[in-house]
């Protein structure tokens, strides 16, 4: 969309084409080094302003890190106070999501050198994340070849998890439907948001950091558009003309019985929106498991792989017809 309103140059790195970047803006410098940066924010998503800003950061860090980068220089921080807030309100929330970006910033090897902070209706946190790396020190998301395998790095569902998780603090008629239907037990809601927070908060540096060293050949990072719309997003970005087919859902568990029984967030149909989601990345399949294996002994935590890279001269990303669903 933005290269349709003429911005770019046609000289990003790291995309077919030159357009505007997939995730993260990848530029050589003059002096033969590469600029890849990024920026995102949110509004809030959970309770805990600490955690919003932990959320935040993880964010906006995993750009770089669906490009095989896991070290980033510095980390500006873009802030809004809420002004509806009362004042000692306002100054508490804003200061604990100032120290949960700050802490994630901290963990990640990186720094919040400057940034802007305004006045908004509503709270949000982001930031712009910069390195400056070699040739070497990074994937070029162009690279995905038929026979690569799509492994992904955490699980779907943190859209269904969070508006369950307001459905139950609102007593709204969505969550008395939950009840009524025993689709899940309050203990089974408070477990989903609980593995949702957790997935948020969680860096993707090590996923990042073994991309290089199991030879990635593409990669992006799932959020907005649902892992089916970024699947599609990197066939469109790829040198050859290839395909994403997904055969396997890693979902939270409880949140595919959620969106069949209760409201549907498009969750088996690849669209529900992720926020701070996983590495979706393609690799030779030898390397596969190697990857997957080495990233939960680092992580404490699995990742799947999900589906193959196919040749496909209309580049369609799909979900096969029998997708298998996990309950993780």
């Amino acid at each position: 969309m933005l290269a349709d309103l003429g911005l770019g140059d046609g000289n990003n790195l790291g995309t077919a084409d030159g357009r505007i970047a997939l995730d993260c803006s990848i530029r050589k410098t003059r002096q033969g080094h590469y600029s890849i940066s990024t920026t995102d924010f949110f509004f809030p998503l959970v309770n805990s302003p600490y955690t919003q800003g932990r959320i935040g950061a993880a964010n906006v860090l995993s750009d770089l890190y669906a490009e095989g980068v896991a070290e980033c220089d510095f980390v500006l921080m873009l802030l809004a106070a809420c002004r509806d807030m009362p004042e000692e309100e306002r100054s508490i929330c804003t200061k604990e999501m100032v120290r949960g970006f700050r802490d994630a910033c901290t963990e990640a090897g990186t720094s919040v050198t400057g940034g802007q902070t305004v006045l908004n209706p509503w709270p949000i946190i982001g930031g712009v994340a910069t390195s400056i790396v070699s040739e070497d020190e990074f994937i070029a998301s162009d690279g995905a070849e038929v026979g690569n395998v799509v492994v992904l790095t955490k699980p779907l569902g943190t859209q269904v998890a969070v508006n369950v998780h307001q459905w139950r603090t609102q007593n709204n008629k969505y969550w008395k439907d939950i009840l009524n239907k025993k689709v899940i037990t309050v203990e089974q809601a408070e477990d989903m948001m609980h593995e949702a927070v957790c997935s948020m908060a969680r860096l993707n540096r090590n996923g990042a950091k073994l991309m290089i060293k199991y030879g990635a050949t593409s990669g992006t990072d799932v959020t907005g558009f649902g892992i089916l719309g970024h699947a599609q997003n990197l066939c469109e970005n790829q040198k050859a003309p290839v395909a994403i087919e997904l055969d396997t859902l890693p979902c939270i568990a409880g949140t595919k019985a959620v969106n069949d029984e209760i409201f549907n967030f498009r969750l088996a149909g690849g669209y529900s929106a992720e926020t701070s989601g996983g590495l979706m990345v393609t690799l030779p399949e030898a390397n596969a498991e190697a990857f997957c294996k080495e990233l939960k002994d680092l992580d404490g935590t699995p990742a799947w792989i999900i589906g193959r890279v196919v040749e496909c001269p209309d580049r369609k990303a799909k979900i096969v017809e029998n997708v298998k669903i996990l309950e993780v």
